[in-house]
């Protein structure tokens, strides 16, 4: 019977998995109580019988030192057990082997004690072998999260015991880093590389002239990739999953290039790294993690950024990525009350619907030390450490200093965050209400060029990039508010403001895509406004596309070729471009 409910647990997983894919219930506590629920009924009948194995034996026996010996073998056998289970059968079974083989060793245990074997228990024996085969690997992720990953392929599949890894590859040919089934670490989609990359481009342009870079997280490794702008840098990564840093090497290749070749991969807790290393770093970038799930919360806590302050050198910063669909507004004052604890003189930028959260060892000179690093710079040197925004633009993203307020922090032994974030899911996105309280938050512009330390020659640049900053969270949160004229009309005048930045360009070339699908206008003429998009944001890829897509019909297909390897060029991934053939002789 217990071998029997293992199997019919594992059987039955996909259903459940795609019933738990959406929330259970309404509120937190009614997901917890559904979800305890489901897993008593697959364990309570396997567990209930194993329970009454040992006072059974030891009724039949009918000795007292009998059953002690039974108890005690039970006990060393849990012991061992784990450990096998976590250091060998795990990485080299993976989960479902794991649980299979412990059926059939729970089978093999019960039919020893009930020899000779009839020809029903050698046929339940048959049987089981049977089911047990059919079981042994772990299912696909898209069986597991029928919506969230339909049409999906699983490349790569690793199992130990701190993580489950999983290379999903999409329909289009992109890849996700999955975590436990629950997290998507990473992506090698153009926008979420785009996203990663920049989380290291803050830090290396406030410190200027870095030498040793750290990052607390490895994700993809597309994070690590532009901090080769910049000349001799020695870089360290740490990440706790060995799962995550064999699949960024083997899988994400094409997207971030060979820069973890020329890393030092570190396979560590954070939290562990920071208390054990000796080293000082000049820059230190902690990655975007996610708070809302157990035990994360620490590496947002109040000791792990004292111990990340410890191991800056002099001039050294350390910025914390933080993504806003994550917190409400109560938690990020939290995390940015613990932060300030840390780092009194602590700053601001808002990267897209990313926070960065900057602190520094000792005071921060400003603008020269950023204008004194990029002057060692080359131009294409420059063009890298930027992404092509211009170093302007990213101080235009500065969001001011953090404020001293009263209230609770985030302590490794006393989280707050941990027990608030996870109710988000039920309650619904607090994005909105997040957004406003931070659009209160913004210094004036003269404010924020004291706080910068700009000259007056670099004033005027700077409230160009800083108010395009500012309509575009303006333009963000009109769209949420159903306010959509207002927020293409903002967006409009952030691209006037600042037509390098990146963010208003998505927004921009975006909204001229979906007028034109509905515009009654001819294929040539709408070639001829994907030409002038293509031209201004040559890394928007699904402008590409549609030029690509009409360069075709119109049997231009030596354009269309060009076009497909600028595509290829921004995402080097995508399978519809991949999988075309050059059609330049027809």
């Amino acid at each position: 019977m217990a071998a029997g409910g293992v199997l019919a647990g594992l059987a039955v997983l996909p259903v459940v998995a795609g019933w738990v894919e959406h929330p259970l219930g309404q509120t937190l506590t009614q997901a917890l109580l559904l979800q305890g629920l489901i897993l008593t009924l697959l364990t309570f009948p396997v567990t209930f019988v194993l329970g009454l194995w040992l006072p059974l034996l030891s009724e039949e026996q009918g000795s007292l030192r009998t059953g002690v010996k039974l108890y005690g073998a039970n006990s060393l056998g849990g012991a061992l057990g784990a450990l096998l289970t976590g250091f060998v059968w795990l990485p080299w079974l993976g989960t479902t082997g794991t649980l299979v083989w412990s059926a059939f060793l729970i089978l093999g245990a019960s039919l020893t004690w009930t020899r000779p074997w009839t020809l029903l228990q050698g046929g339940l024996m048959v049987g089981f072998v049977g089911l047990g085969a059919g079981l042994w690997t772990f299912p696909p992720a898209q069986k597991l999260l029928p919506e969230t990953l339909a049409g999906s392929r699983d490349i790569y599949h690793y199992e130990d015991a701190v993580a489950m890894t999983q290379v999903v590859e999409q329909p289009d040919g992109q890849r996700i880093l999955l975590t436990d089934l629950q997290r998507h670490d990473a992506s090698s989609d153009p926008t979420a590389a785009f996203v990663q990359r920049n989380q290291g481009r803050l830090a290396l342009l406030l410190q200027g002239q870095p030498q040793r870079v750290l990052f607390l997280g490895l994700g993809t490794g597309l994070s690590l990739a532009r901090s080769s702008a910049y000349p001799n840098v020695r870089r360290v990564a740490v990440e706790l999953s060995q799962g995550s840093i064999e699949a960024a090497r083997r899988y994400f290749t094409p997207v971030d290039g060979p820069i973890l070749s020329e890393t030092e991969l570190i396979q560590d807790d954070a939290r562990h790294f920071m208390s054990s290393t000796e080293n000082h770093y000049d820059v230190i970038v902690g990655d975007l993690y996610h708070p809302d799930l157990a035990g994360v919360g620490a590496l947002l806590s109040l000791e792990q950024f004292e111990r990340v302050r410890d191991h800056l050198s002099a001039r050294g910063v350390f910025v914390q990525w933080l993504a806003l669909n994550q917190f409400d507004p109560a938690a990020l004052q939290v995390e940015l009350r613990t932060f300030r604890r840390v780092f009194p003189d602590a700053y601001l930028f808002l990267d897209g619907m990313h926070l960065a959260l900057v602190g520094f060892r000792q005071t921060w000179a400003g603008w020269s030390l950023v204008e004194a690093g990029q002057e060692r710079l080359s131009p294409d040197q420059r063009f890298e450490a930027t992404g092509g925004e211009g170093v302007m633009t990213w101080m235009g993203r500065y969001w001011g200093k953090i404020p001293d307020t009263p209230g609770p922090v985030q302590k490794e032994w006393a989280p707050v965050i941990d027990f608030s974030l996870p109710r988000l899911k039920y309650s619904g996105s607090a994005l909105d209400a997040t957004l406003a309280a931070l659009w209160h938050q913004r210094p004036s512009l003269e404010q924020a060029e004291q706080d910068l330390n700009l000259p007056e020659r670099q004033r005027p640049e700077f409230a160009s990039a800083w108010h395009a900053t500012q309509y575009l969270v303006q333009s963000w949160q009109d769209r949420m508010t159903g306010r959509d004229g207002e927020a293409e009309r903002l967006i409009r005048l952030a691209f006037e403001a600042n037509p390098r930045d990146r963010w208003v360009g998505y927004a921009l070339a975006d909204e001229v895509l979906a007028q034109l699908t509905r515009a009654p206008l001819s294929a040539a003429q709408k070639e001829a406004v994907l030409d002038k998009l293509a031209l201004r944001f040559p890394w928007h890829v699904e402008v590409q596309r549609a030029l690509w897509k009409i360069q075709r019909e119109r049997h231009e297909f030596a354009e269309a070729e060009k076009t497909r390897l600028n595509l290829l060029q921004e995402a080097p991934l995508d399978r519809e471009a991949r999988m075309a053939k050059n059609e330049s002789f027809q």
